[in-house]
C-alpha cells in the first residue's frame, strides 16, 4: 500500500513540474498528445482542453490547486457536489476505516449494515413520507432507477399501459438512455435517436422574469400545459411526471410562485406519479435538506446524489413513498424471490457508505443548511449587482446557485461562456459554462470576502470580452 501511494505522489510530483502550455506534438510521456488522447474526457472539449490542459492535482476547503502551484476558488463546488468544502478530514478518515475494514461487499441478496444506517438517516432528513431507499451510484443511475420503478410499479397496481413519462424542455436528468429521453437539452438528445416514450412541459424561463430574485411571480400558469398533455396522450397512459425542483445545468432555471404545487395537484388528480430529481439540490443548495423542504411540496419519488457524500464517492438514491416500496413487496411472489429485478453492482457500496454517513453527520453538526439560509441573501444580492454588465441578458438564483444567459456571440450561442470561464480560470475562479450560460454554485462555507472576490472577478470578465 505504501508503495502505491508512494508512486501516486511521484507521478503528481513529476506532472507539477511539466508546463503543458509548451507544444505538446515536441514531447514524450506527460502532456504529449498521446499520453492526453488515452483519457476520452467526459463532457468536455477535447480538442481544446489537449492543448492547453488545466490540471487540478489537489484541493483543500474551498480551492483547488493545480499544476503550476495556482489556487483556484472552487465556484461551483466541484460539479454541484462538494459543499462542505473539500478534503474533509472526518470524510477522509471514515473512507479510509472502511477501506481497511470492508472495502467490498455484494449487495445482492447480502448486505452491511452501513447502508442500513445510510438509509435510515436519508428518511431522517428528507420529507416526511418518503421512507425506502434503493442505492445506485450515480444521478444518472438514480434518474433512471426512479422511471423503471413508476413503470414497475403501475404495472404491479395493474395498469401497464401507464408507460409515458412527461419531463421538461431545458431539463436535466443523467445521461443515460431514459434520462435523456425524459430530458429536454438538445445536446444531450440529439445524436441518441429515440429511446423511451416521453413528452415535454415548456420551460419556465420567461423574458417576463428576467433579472427575479428568487422564485419569478410569473409563470404559474405554465405548469397547466400538463393537463394539454393529459388530453393528448390520456392519463391511463401515463406513468410519471420527472422534474428539477430547480433546472442546474440549463443556467439555475427557477420555478415561478405555485408552479411546483399546481404540478403536484394535477398529477395527483390523475393518478400520476411525481418524481423530484434533486441530484443538484438536495442536502444543502436551496438551504433545505432538499429543495421539496425548501419549496413545499413532496413528490412521490425522490432521486439524490452529488452532495451525499459531498463528492467523496459515487453515490446516488432513489427515495420512494410507502405505497410504492409496498406494492412491490405485496406483488413478489415467495418471499425469497426478487421483487424488483433492478440494481448495480456498487449499489450501497460500504466505502460510499461511510463517506455519505459522515457527509450528512457533518451538515447537520456543523449546521450547513443554516450556513446557506445565512449567506443565501448575500449571494443574491451579489450576483444580481452584475446586472448591466456587457452581454448579461438575465440573471437568475436561488439559495446558492446562480446562472447567468449571455448574449450569443452571432450562431455561436456557447462561445462567449466558454471565453468567459476561461478568463475566469486564469484570474483564479473556477466557474460553469454550459450552453449560453455561466454557473455559479460556490462552497457553504464560502465567506463573504471569498464570495466578493469571485463576484469582482466576473464583472470585470464579462465587461473585459467582446
Amino acid at each position: 500500500m505504501g508503495m502505491t501511494l508512494d508512486r501516486i505522489h511521484t507521478n503528481q510530483l513529476e506532472l507539477s513540474g511539466v508546463l503543458p502550455t509548451e507544444d505538446p506534438s515536441l514531447k514524450k510521456g506527460p502532456y504529449s498528445k498521446e499520453w492526453l488522447d488515452a483519457f476520452w474526457m467526459p463532457y468536455s472539449g477535447n480538442r481544446d482542453f489537449k492543448l492547453k490542459p488545466r490540471m487540478l492535482l489537489s484541493a483543500k476547503g474551498c480551492y483547488f490547486k493545480t499544476h503550476e502551484g495556482r489556487e483556484i476558488f472552487d465556484g461551483l463546488s466541484g460539479l454541484w457536489t462538494t459543499g462542505l468544502g473539500h478534503a474533509r478530514s472526518e470524510i477522509t478518515q471514515a473512507v479510509a476505516t472502511q477501506m481497511s475494514t470492508l472495502d467490498f461487499s455484494p449487495p445482492f441478496q447480502f448486505a452491511q449494515p452501513l447502508a442500513f444506517e445510510v438509509a435510515n438517516k436519508l428518511v431522517e432528513l428528507t420529507p416526511s413520507g418518503l421512507d425506502h431507499v434503493f442505492f445506485t451510484g450515480s444521478g444518472s443511475e438514480s434518474a433512471d432507477t426512479s422511471l423503471k420503478m413508476a413503470r414497475a410499479y403501475w404495472r404491479l397496481k395493474g395498469q401497464a399501459s401507464k408507460t409515458r413519462f412527461i419531463g421538461r424542455e431545458k431539463a436535466y436528468h443523467g445521461v443515460n438512455f431514459g434520462g435523456i429521453a425524459v430530458g429536454g437539452i438538445v445536446a444531450n438528445r440529439k445524436m441518441f435517436g429515440q429511446s423511451l416514450e416521453a413528452d415535454h412541459l415548456p420551460h419556465t424561463q420567461l423574458p417576463s422574469n428576467a433579472f427575479s430574485k428568487g422564485m419569478p411571480k410569473l409563470g404559474v400558469e405554465l405548469a397547466d400545459d400538463l393537463l394539454r398533455l393529459i388530453a393528448l396522450h390520456d392519463a391511463s397512459n401515463i406513468a410519471a411526471v420527472i422534474i428539477e425542483p430547480f433546472s442546474g445545468s440549463s443556467g439555475v432555471i427557477v420555478p415561478p410562485v405555485g408552479y411546483l404545487q399546481r404540478i403536484q395537484e394535477i398529477c395527483r388528480a390523475h393518478d400520476i406519479l411525481l418524481i423530484f430529481d434533486e441530484v443538484i439540490t438536495g442536502f444543502g443548495r436551496c438551504g433545505a435538506y432538499t429543495a421539496a423542504q425548501a419549496f413545499g411540496v413532496t413528490p412521490d419519488i425522490m432521486n439524490v446524489a452529488k452532495q451525499i457524500t459531498n463528492g467523496s464517492q459515487p453515490m446516488g438514491a432513489v427515495i420512494a413513498k410507502h405505497d410504492i416500496y409496498q406494492t412491490f413487496m405485496d406483488h413478489g411472489g415467495p418471499d425469497y424471490m426478487l421483487e424488483f429485478s433492478h440494481g448495480y453492482t456498487y449499489s450501497a457500496h460500504p466505502v460510499a457508505c461511510a463517506a455519505a454517513l459522515a457527509t450528512l453527520d457533518l451538515l447537520v453538526h456543523e449546521h450547513a443548511i443554516e450556513q446557506v439560509k445565512a449567506l443565501a441573501p448575500y449571494f443574491e444580492e451579489s450576483v444580481h449587482s452584475l446586472k448591466g454588465c456587457k452581454f448579461v441578458t438575465d440573471i437568475r438564483n436561488f439559495g446558492l446557485a446562480s446562472g447567468f444567459s449571455i448574449e450569443h456571440a452571432g450562431h455561436e450561442p456557447a462561445k462567449r461562456p466558454y471565453q468567459i470561464a476561461m478568463k475566469m480560470f486564469d484570474k483564479g475562479f473556477y466557474v460553469r459554462y454550459s450552453g449560453d450560460t455561466i454557473q455559479l454554485a460556490p462552497p457553504f462555507i464560502s465567506s463573504r470576502s471569498e464570495i466578493d472576490s469571485l463576484i469582482n472577478a466576473l464583472g470585470e470578465t464579462f465587461n473585459g470580452i467582446n
